[in-house]
């Protein structure tokens, strides 16, 4: 009987917790768009998100998905607003957040979105979708301070912001605690189950708190790439212990596999995003494996720049206390590259390899403190909880600013502009706008407000005040003679009455209070220094005044005359060479005798392209020359003439081919440059020479190097910048010492001071042309970093930009074709056979995945030919040490790929501002 009660007991505790986690306390599933509630194969509820009521809905369909939260999504307008969801917390409770975005091309554009997400008042992440049918998705982790938190979409550089799901999830008891979290937020990078027996995620019901251990055989952008040989997959059907006290509880699944370095190694490499910066990061491991008595599993963690960590040993079942339980080390606050490699490797004293079942890294993002007026807006906004512009949630200011308001740019903002022009505002005038302490302007203009103008002398910033057209009544406060600051007011169009106050006559104040019957001009000492607009016949002359005086200084205006012997088609620009003074000099100008004299009649071709044809010539004085005699005589032709000449003979650098002259005559259009005489790098690399002038890894390097410092020259020397427009390996030309030179400048633009871009219509080269300018027809100088990231494809594969054959069936150009390879970790699969394997390995994943940065969808994820140029020299950096590494042992090889891909990540700490330094030392690891 006793047992019987026992075993009741026992299914009754089992109901207990399978209805808990049926009703999945502190779960939150929005699928965004969706119409109806329902259960997925998981168990996890789903609700629609029809709190949002901005935005609409877009029913999309993509190629293996079936899931019903993926069937819609919600998008918003690409404008000035931002779009946020408001989500129920406990305070002092911490919460995982993820949302998820599948584009599935649902505006019919094609045209990839790139926009903000936030959290609260902190910048969370930029969603950058590369792909039509790839989900992205971005997790974080926090600790609630307010009954709610907002997420919010904002600020679309290209498409519009858009959303799939949006989940939230409770952690409990001590998970995910740090030191820090009153400060940051910690973003997701990693979570990885090791030894996974599929594809599939890890996560709800296997793990109670639905985060997303991913599969380590999935393969994204370098990411697990580098696995040491002898890498074996174990698992076991053992339950394991993972209630350790303060630890993050790791599900069960994900702890009964594992990788074990059978060879003595565990070695792995890949991309944390967000990162370089510092995070959070912790490993898990459990003892899966029968081990006999004499056999011993101890090994260390190798990370690059720790030497300190590189001391310490991991003895699994010693600090586990036994088998199948979980050891969890870590660190709270370390600092990380954006391109991790590390290696487990055993200790001399061991006889097992190392294991590994799962790890994760979090990066620390800042929070951002509130504006200060926020209260005073709340406040404001919730007497007119129906309007649209009353609903866009989250702070006023941060992390960017209600569509009607506008912030100064304190870290904790106050508002200066608040603009509600023409949207049907009733009753008085809000009192909370007297209490915005930093306000500077006030539009209220074209509503129906009524009764009375309020004391705004609590305002001492106000600059501006519009009141005009609506039914306010009563007089002109006295209190708006104490503005100090106050140069505009306009109360036209209203009720008022009574005099107008003398001080607003005396102090200059631009004032228009026509249309109010009953208010009269009082008195004023200084009529003449005042600006008052009494009536429209004022108004009428002022403008005309002001159209007269305009148009007399434009009959001022005199012509300059031209000057040169060339007439250039060039933007009245002034353009300085930063290796000399401003450009003024003329090119050399040419006779056609003397070039038919060196080139014997234009004996000697050794180029040809759509522009025309190139001769060999040499001067009286020795000189070798190329002469390219142009074919095009169209107005297109001589503009991309007279644009190079006018480019060519002001800017100079010894990567750049030199320009000796032109000549203009008998109708021939003719530009001469210095002879370079092993041609062009397109010819080495895939024509009709091939092998005999094939080059190597390493002076393919120096070469990518000396057009690279060609390309920032135009960039970053040169004022204004000049964006060459057609940079391709046909346009890179080599010397005698086989050093490279960029030419070729018919197409290339100056760009516009101030400008972010210069529009024009798109030129260039098929499989060469940036794809956002093509799109956007807005050139910028990340269009020739496109191009360049090209040519690295290139100088790594041997391959051509454009083919039909070599890349597939589903494949034409080589930044497809080299993508798949390289996110899959597949290098060897895009490397040039005719590198004959004389090269390391790790200079060519650094060009590879510089090149996959480079070729970005959106230019602002590109990098700057300068952060291109550091890595190509860390590229060669390696290659001038590869025979001493390889010389080495296999640690000191380990130690040197690590070392290299340090400097990957410590690239762009420049970027890193909201990466704060925690704890300057490295902390202690922490075995929870």
């Amino acid at each position: 009987m006793g047992s019987r009660i026992f075993s009741l007991c026992i299914w009754f505790t089992v109901l207990l917790i399978l209805n808990g986690s049926q009703a999945q306390p502190g779960f939150v599933s929005l699928d965004c768009g969706g119409t109806d509630d329902f259960t997925d194969e998981l168990g996890l509820k789903w609700v629609p998100d029809s709190q949002m009521i901005s935005g609409d809905i877009a029913n999309i369909s993509v190629a293996n998905e079936t899931r019903t939260q993926y069937m819609a999504l919600r998008y918003f307008p690409a404008d000035n607003r931002k779009y946020c969801y408001t989500l129920d917390v406990i305070p002092r409770n911490r919460y995982l957040v993820r949302a998820t975005f599948l584009y599935g091309n649902f505006d019919k554009n094609n045209v990839y979105p790139k926009f903000d997400i936030s959290l609260g008042t902190t910048h969370w992440a930029t969603i950058v979708i590369s792909d039509a049918n790839t989900m992205e998705y971005q997790e974080v982790i926090f600790l609630a301070k307010e009954p709610s938190v907002s997420v919010c979409l904002s600020n679309a550089t290209t498409g519009q912001p858009f959303i799939s799901t949006l989940e939230l999830r409770h952690f409990n008891g001590s998970i995910y605690m740090t030191d820090y979290e009153n400060d940051f937020f910690m973003s997701v990078s990693a979570r990885i189950n090791f030894g996974a027996e599929s594809d599939d995620p890890v996560r709800y019901p296997d793990d109670p708190f639905d985060r997303l251990w991913e599969s380590d055989t999935i393969k994204k952008a370098n990411y697990l790439v580098d696995v040491a040989a002898g890498t074996e997959r174990v698992s076991t059907k053992m339950p394991i212990d993972v209630n350790t006290v303060n630890g993050e509880m790791p599900p069960q699944k994900a702890m009964q596999t594992a990788v074990v370095g059978r060879n003595g190694s565990l070695t792995y490499r890949l991309n944390l995003d967000g990162f370089p910066g510092f995070g959070w990061a912790f490993t898990y491991f459990a003892e899966i494996e029968d081990l006999d008595p004499s056999d011993s599993r101890k090994f260390r963690l190798f990370l690059p720049g720790a030497p300190e960590i590189n001391k310490l040993v991991v003895n699994i079942q010693e600090n586990a206390h036994g088998k199948y339980r979980l050891y969890e080390p870590g660190y709270f606050n370390l600092s990380l590259p954006f391109v991790l490699s590390f290696r487990f490797g055993k200790t001399s004293d061991s006889t097992m390899g190392p294991l590994l079942n799962a790890m994760e890294i979090n990066r620390y993002v800042k929070r951002t403190e509130g504006s200060l007026d926020g209260p005073v807006i709340s406040s404001l906004i919730s007497h007119y909880g129906s309007s649209s512009w009353a609903n866009e949630g989250g702070d006023p200011c941060l992390p960017v600013p209600w569509s009607w308001i506008r912030c100064d740019s304190d870290i904790r903002p106050r508002i200066t502009s608040i603009k509600l022009s023409g949207l049907n505002l009733t009753g008085n005038i809000p009192s909370e706008l007297t209490k915005l302490s930093g306000l500077i302007e006030l539009w209220l203009d074209g509503n129906s407000l009524t009764g009375p103008i309020p004391d705004f002398s609590g305002c001492s910033d106000l600059q501006i005040i519009h009141l005009e057209n609506n039914q306010l009544s009563g007089q002109l406060p006295s209190t708006l003679e104490g503005l100090a600051n106050l140069k505009e007011l306009y109360v036209q169009n209203n009720m008022l009455g009574g005099s107008v106050p003398s001080g607003l006559l005396d102090n200059g104040v631009i004032l228009n209070y026509t249309g109010n019957v009953n208010l009269r001009k009082g008195e004023s000492s200084r009529s003449r220094r005042k600006i008052i607009i009494g009536s429209s016949v004022g108004a009428s002359a002022l403008l005309l005044a002001t159209i007269v005086s305009c148009i007399l200084l434009q009959k001022g205006k005199k012509s300059s005359p031209k000057k040169g012997r060339v007439e250039l088609n060039l933007p009245p620009q002034r353009f300085v060479s930063s290796l000399g003074d401003p450009a003024t000099e003329a090119a050399h100008c040419f006779t056609l005798a003397e070039l038919e004299e060196a080139t014997k009649d234009f004996e000697k071709k050794v180029g040809s392209g759509g522009f025309g044809v190139v001769y060999y010539g040499k001067l009286k004085d020795g000189k070798e020359i190329a002469v390219k005699v142009l074919t095009n005589n169209s107005f297109q032709g001589k503009r991309e003439f007279s644009n190079e000449v006018a480019l060519l003979s002001r800017i100079h650098h010894r990567n750049l081919v030199q320009f000796l002259g032109f000549c203009q005559e008998d109708g021939k259009s003719i530009l001469v440059y210095e002879f370079m005489h092993n041609g062009t790098l397109k010819e080495h690399l895939y024509g009709p020479q091939i092998p005999d002038r094939s080059i190597n890894w390493i002076r393919r390097l120096e070469i990518a190097e000396d057009s690279a410092k060609g390309i920032e020259y135009l960039h970053t020397g040169c004022v204004p910048s000049i964006i060459h427009r057609d940079v391709k390996t046909s346009n890179i030309l080599l010397d005698k010492n086989m050093r490279a030179k960029v030419s070729d400048f018919g197409l290339s633009k100056l760009a516009v001071d101030g400008a972010s871009h210069v529009s024009s219509i798109v030129r260039g080269t098929v499989g060469y042309l940036d794809p956002e300018y093509y799109i956007s027809q807005q050139l910028t100088d990340k269009s020739d970093v496109y191009s360049f990231g090209v040519i690295l494809l290139e100088l790594i594969s041997g391959q051509e930009a454009i083919s039909n054959e070599k890349f597939g069936v589903n494949c034409r150009n080589i930044v497809q074709w080299a993508k798949l390879h390289i996110e899959s970790g597949d290098i060897q699969g895009i490397i040039d056979p005719a590198l004959h394997n004389d090269y390391d390995i790790q200079s060519i994943w650094k060009i590879a995945e510089k090149a996959l940065m480079c070729v970005q969808p959106h230019g602002s994820m590109r990098p700057s030919i300068s952060e291109v140029i550091k890595e190509i020299q860390d590229a060669i950096s390696i290659e001038r040490g590869a025979e001493a590494v390889r010389e080495g042992s296999s640690d000191d090889i380990s130690r040197h790929s690590m070392h290299s891909s340090l400097h990957t990540g410590s690239m762009d700490l420049g970027a890193s501002d909201h990466y704060l330094s925690i704890d300057e030392s490295i902390t202690k690891p922490t075995a929870r």
